[in-house]
């Protein structure tokens, strides 16, 4: 039975109060011993619950409480236009944290099914966390193991992405729980053992800089007047001068949606990049237009503005640039307000795209939060020389969100031993090498351009060559162990 104080609203506040507290790892923050703490005591608690229902809801409290801060950042795109949105940002925010959190609860009831069920807690929220950037086009963000990104822990995402990093994360936190001091010791030696990985793959020397100079363009335009017909000769403006200023560089990039027209009706625009370039390559992120369908795109001009190369977004954000369902709606009921193919809001491109930029080797583009998801990324149709991610964080306010953002790109550069160029409206524009490292970025929030060199890159890493696989066969494994060590005892 729980002790009497783990009853009702206390039991339902500690457990809330433990997931808010787990949410520190995260960035911008970086706690990550208060994450391992609160998910041992986590566990604990869960271990003293009287019955599955009683786990069930103790999870989901402690998950809508990590995912309430974690995620504070959901509640920005409302406050754009506050008069009209505001009043969403209260349901956001309850709604995707009760919601998330139901993986939590999940986790929570399932391990009650094991012989071990603070292992099998492990193995179930691990499972049920990889099925949460999956399911409903999956929704990968602040991941248990996100709280080692920028520590040397990071780079055992190179082996197994960043369900490895989970599970290194709940195991260390459940160990001493499960058997105290040779428990404590046990998750010690798994921290030790990833920190010595970190430190070797980083000792590993990395191939020179690809020759060219790139000139990563950071406009700054702020969101609420992004789309004002009166301001969109300014920001055009700002891209073209910070294009030009000093001379153009051998390759220029423009975030996402930077450009605040279309070239399908004013194609001066074209002529106009051609000049300030000189001919020069320029990747520019810019909505476009085929039949009755629009696209969130990134398309390279050069020469006198012709367009050479071309990617199409493919992972759309569900309800921001796309209604689900909506094409099926006009289709059987012929309701248009919500229609991709009526031009009601983008349309999915064909997938993932490697672009053969000639001197420049080749790219796989994404774009914003398609460098979220670590497996969509491993599924490009050929291995590329580096990655570029252009985005439009002004979406996101100046706290946590652009940051969080960021530090999850940062971990594809590492399981891919690939470098990334991230380019941002507002956010963080920013230069990280094969190692997932910091090489050079901008100051946040300012109108500025950045020229560098692209870094070079890794050969394949098993993440990129095996993905998620080892990892599956890993919680697998643990399992059977679990059940096998339980019947061994009753014997």
């Amino acid at each position: 039975m729980a002790e009497g104080w783990l009853t009702g609203w206390r039991r339902a506040a500690l457990a809330a109060g433990l997931g808010a507290v787990a949410a520190l790892g995260q960035a911008p923050w970086g706690f990550w011993g208060a994450t391992l703490a609160a998910l041992g005591a986590l566990v604990w608690l869960l271990g003293r619950m009287p019955d599955g229902r009683a786990a069930f809801w103790t999870g989901l409290l402690a998950g809508a409480g990590y995912f309430a801060l974690a995620l504070s950042w959901i509640v920005e795109p409302f406050l754009i236009d506050i008069v009209r949105h505001g009043w969403m940002a209260p349901f956001a925010v309850v709604g995707l944290s009760f919601g998330l959190g139901l993986f939590w609860a999940l986790a929570a009831l399932v391990a009650r099914r094991f012989p071990q069920p603070a292992l099998g807690f492990v193995v179930a929220f691990v499972a049920l966390e990889w099925l949460r950037g999956v399911i409903l086009t999956g929704f990968p963000w602040a991941m248990l193991g996100h709280v080692w990104i920028g520590t040397p822990l990071d780079q055992l995402a190179a082996l197994g992405g960043p369900s490895l990093l989970s599970l290194l994360t709940l195991l260390a936190a459940a160990l001493p729980v499960i058997w105290r001091w040779r428990g404590a010791v046990g998750s010690a030696l798994i921290l030790a053992a990833a920190l010595g990985f970190g430190f070797w793959r980083l000792d590993q020397p990395l191939p020179e800089p690809r020759p060219g100079t790139l000139r990563l363009v950071q406009p700054n335009a702020e969101q609420a007047a992004k789309w004002e017909a009166a301001r969109a000769q300014d920001f055009l403006d700002r891209l073209l001068r910070l294009t030009a200023e000093g001379g153009p560089a051998d390759l220029t990039i423009w975030p996402e949606t930077a450009v605040p027209y279309m070239l399908e009706y004013a194609p001066d625009v074209a002529g106009m990049v051609a000049a300030v370039s000189g001919g020069r390559p320029v990747a520019i992120g810019i909505q476009r237009e085929e039949g009755d369908r629009f696209y969130n795109s990134l398309r390279v001009l050069e020469g006198e503005g012709e367009e050479t190369a071309r990617y199409d977004k493919a992972h759309l954000v569900p309800f921001g640039e796309y209604i689900p369902a909506g094409d099926l709606a006009y289709d059987w009921f012929g309701l248009r307000a919500f229609a991709a193919q009526a031009g009601n809001s983008y349309s999915a491109g064909p997938g993932p795209r490697v672009l053969d930029l000639g001197p420049f080797g080749k790219v796989l583009p994404l774009i914003c939060y398609e460098a979220i998801f670590a497996r969509e990324v491993n599924a490009a149709p050929e291995r590329a020389d580096w990655m570029l991610q252009i985005t439009n964080d002004a979406w996101f306010g100046i706290r946590t969100g652009p940051f969080q953002h960021f530090a999850q790109a940062r971990l594809r550069a590492i399981e891919q031993g690939l470098p990334l160029i991230r380019v941002a409206n507002t956010g963080v524009t920013a230069v990280v090498d094969a190692h997932g490292r910091v090489v050079e970025e901008l100051p946040f929030g300012t109108m500025a351009a950045l020229d560098t060199h692209i870094p070079g890159a890794l050969p394949p890493t098993p993440y990129s060559r095996w993905g998620d696989g080892p990892v599956a066969l890993l919680l697998a494994g643990l399992a059977l162990a679990v059940f096998g060590w339980r019947r061994k005892a009753s014997h």
